[in-house]
């Protein structure tokens, strides 16, 4: 038996990056997994296919995100999943002093309100059937409180979302359910800009980024395990940035 088989799986930002490697590390261990995509048809059908060809379940919508409110359209299509992954979050940059209340908005609107949504929404169903697993993602340093210099609001948001990890964990762990933040560190995929791959060498240990694969075997790792909850997990090397 798998760990995972006849388990739901909704992957949010599954067709691409981290994303998938964790859809199909899921469909590996028997979940049947349903993959969200944000625009991409082709990447859509390419996880799919990567998906069945491996003898997995799956199947996955498109849906553009263009706000907090999304997270409800997406699960009106894959309702009371028994595992959410919720991969998507856009880095959004910018200097403390100059920004606006509009990007203090969205961006704490898709890195943590977006997310929030997602957990209110399926948390009551996992309490009624004793069981549940839900992981977000963080971002590099974002596992304790720290200062920065250039993504001050994307930091805060992806910071909070340990305490949403650890109110879960409170709430809901002693009815089978976890709840863990992955903060991932410089990590080559194939959204990687050439300039970003450059820093990444620059920055890792060894001149080795991480590779998609890498982080989402630490992600399905935790997954399995339902001693870990309300944890914060750096996958980062030790990296100094």
């Amino acid at each position: 038996m798998l760990p995972f088989s006849g388990r739901k799986a909704l992957v949010v930002g599954g067709t691409g990056g981290i994303g998938r490697a964790v859809a199909l590390g899921l469909a590996q261990r028997g979940a049947e997994v349903i993959v969200h995509g944000g625009a991409s048809l082709m990447r859509l059908e390419n996880t799919l296919a990567a998906i069945r060809e491996a003898g997995g379940k799956a199947d996955g919508f498109l849906h553009p995100i263009n706000g907090a409110e999304a997270a409800v359209d997406i699960l009106a299509r894959c309702p009371s999943p028994d595992i959410l992954v919720c991969a998507w979050g856009p880095f959004m940059q910018g200097a403390l002093e100059t920004l606006d209340s509009e990007f203090w908005q969205k961006t704490v609107e898709n890195n943590l309100v977006f997310p929030g949504i997602m957990v209110s929404q399926v948390l009551s169903g996992m309490i009624a059937r004793n069981w549940g697993r839900i992981l977000l993602f963080g971002s590099t340093n974002t596992d304790s409180i720290r200062g920065f210099v250039t993504s001050a609001a994307y930091s805060a948001a992806k910071t909070a979302l340990g305490v949403l990890a650890k109110s879960v964990a409170k709430t809901a762990g002693f009815r089978g359910v976890t709840c863990n933040v992955v903060c991932p560190g410089l990590t080559d995929t194939e959204y990687t800009s050439k300039d970003l791959l450059s820093y990444n060498r620059e920055k890792s240990p060894g001149a080795k980024p991480l590779s998609a694969g890498e982080v989402a075997a630490a992600a399905l790792a935790i997954l399995e395990n339902s001693a870990v909850n309300g944890a914060v997990v750096a996958v980062d090397q030790g990296v100094v940035v």
